[in-house]
């Protein structure tokens, strides 16, 4: 038996998003009555803060702490002041030894830096202007090496794009090397993330429920893809949405319509605001 949900852990794209990046129309209304009974709604993704506050913005979700990089960097306050509660920072030699292997044999793969919010590349190329039209957000331009060599930038995230049979090659070639914190994972059949072992959305959700004092077993999460499928399993109610892979429909307790049919907002109404 699940216990009345004190939180509410979602997804964002493919989630709260339809499949044209546009915001659930429901769950304005459905967050609203939420903080009406004091049961945080709180989003986790892939994305950075920048990439995030806007809808948080949107959802009037106040000050409620959000999990971006999913769950390298946990901040909370607004797009032009936000501090960190928690992160998980990369190691900077792996970084560099990943580098260094696209720089040598893949040097068509665009390679996208994430520290704290900024979103930080060597040149705009295809995949990166794709990037920043899809997240609507603009990359400073710096050179890496000097990124690397700051002893005081945290770096949170890697992302390295290019055709999907490319990034297949890299994948496979990387998992040949040896790395002691590094992980590596397809978000894309051409995106492929690399975050330290320490980060998921299930680690997320330890670490945010902890944050409100609510056991994991009063917790709802909400997603649509492999990476969430550890939360959904975790947390005391896990919605897939109806858009998810049947995998992740199997290993959650429940499901619901999907992200282009306000599958999250239904949800919501329909475990919690009933």
């Amino acid at each position: 038996m699940v216990k009345a949900i004190k939180l509410i852990l979602s997804d964002i794209d493919g989630t709260i998003l339809d499949d044209k990046h546009q915001l659930d129309s429901d769950l304005g209304e459905a967050v609203a009555a939420l903080k009406a009974r004091k049961i945080p709604f709180v989003l986790a993704s892939a994305r950075s803060p920048h990439g995030m506050f806007p809808l948080a913005e949107k959802l009037n979700l106040g000050s409620n702490p959000i999990a971006c990089y999913n769950g390298a960097l946990i901040v909370e306050g607004n797009r032009e002041n936000f501090t960190t509660l928690i992160e998980h920072t990369l190691d900077k030699k792996e970084v560099k030894k990943v580098i260094d292997v696209i720089r040598s044999q893949f040097p068509h793969i665009a390679v996208n830096v994430y520290s704290n919010g900024d979103w930080i590349v060597e040149k705009r190329d295809k995949w990166v202007q794709i990037e920043s039209d899809i997240t609507k957000e603009t990359p400073l331009l710096n050179r890496l090496d000097e990124l690397l060599a700051d002893s005081k930038r945290p770096i949170h995230k890697l992302l390295l794009i290019a055709e999907a049979d490319e990034i297949q090659e890299l994948l496979v070639h990387l998992k040949t090397l040896s790395f002691a914190d590094a992980s590596f994972y397809l978000s894309k059949a051409n995106y492929l993330e690399v975050i330290s072992k320490s980060v998921s959305k299930e680690n997320a959700l330890m670490e945010i429920a902890s944050y409100y004092d609510v056991p994991l077993a009063a917790t709802m999460t909400i997603g649509d893809n492999f990476n969430d499928l550890p939360m959904l399993k975790l947390a005391g109610l896990g919605v897939a949405m109806g858009n998810a892979p049947q995998a992740v429909k199997d290993g959650a307790d429940q499901e619901t319509a999907s992200n282009n049919d306000k599958g999250a907002s239904k949800a919501i109404k329909k475990y919690v605001l009933h």
